[in-house]
């Protein structure tokens, strides 16, 4: 990891399409600021302005197919600039970021959806990164088949799915499956939750595991006035 003179927290959010990431984010960051935490709540791809432009790209349905290798590194470079501006920053000042997707996701997406391996996608990820890496990573696990049905659940009549969760079943099997083996790669990093469970006892298990965090990382809680 980075070393910093008050270095922050860094949590990020994993899974496969549909895994309900993003309720338990928002559920998260609301827990966090209730303990008086300063948090940076961000995503990916996406969390700068070069980033949101390179996140219309990539999810954009219209644009059909794309080279896994072009679409890493599209993820790459957005990824680059999260860390060098939005990223490293907070955790400098101090604070607690809470990332909807982060590093892993190249090497779940793109080294396992795409095929292009989790030792080139890791070897990639690990110039842009910079040397940032998450204390705590929770994988929202659930069966890409559930998860996809879940998503076309929420969807309005009039509502498209973007470019990456248009892909077929395999392809969201594969994501699933490298996921799991990323998790077996650093079972001190991830926390695995069955994610076909009810929102609020997911929340629960997130809460229990982040306080512990909190409780031993020598990183104490820091109002908003501080």
């Amino acid at each position: 990891m980075a070393e910093s003179g008050r270095r922050g927290l860094f949590i990020t959010l994993e899974g496969v399409e549909g895994c309900g990431k993003s309720t338990q984010a928002a559920a998260l960051v609301e827990h966090l600021e209730s303990l008086g935490r300063r948090v940076v709540t961000t995503r990916e791809p996406g969390g700068t302005p070069l980033g949101e432009r390179i996140r219309d790209i990539l999810l954009d349905p219209e644009r059909g197919g794309m080279e896994p290798a072009t679409e890493l590194m599209l993820y790459l470079a957005s990824r680059a600039e999260h860390v060098a501006r939005v990223i490293l920053p907070a955790l400098d000042r101090g604070e607690t970021v809470v990332s909807d997707r982060f590093a892993d996701a190249s090497v779940a997406y793109q080294g396992g959806g795409r095929g292009l391996g989790a030792d080139l996608v890791d070897s990639l990820n690990r110039i842009v990164t910079r040397g940032v890496e998450p204390d705590v990573t929770f994988l929202f696990d659930l069966d890409a088949s559930s998860g996809l049905d879940r998503l076309s659940g929420r969807r309005g009549p009039s509502e498209r799915l973007d470019r990456i969760e248009s892909e077929a079943l395999s392809f969201h099997t594969r994501v699933r499956d490298a996921y799991v083996a990323a998790a077996a790669r650093a079972p001190g990093r991830f926390v695995v939750l069955d994610a076909g469970r009810r929102p609020g006892e997911i929340a629960e298990e997130v809460r229990r595991k982040v306080d512990a965090l909190l409780a031993t990382s020598g990183n104490p809680e820091r109002s908003n006035d501080s």
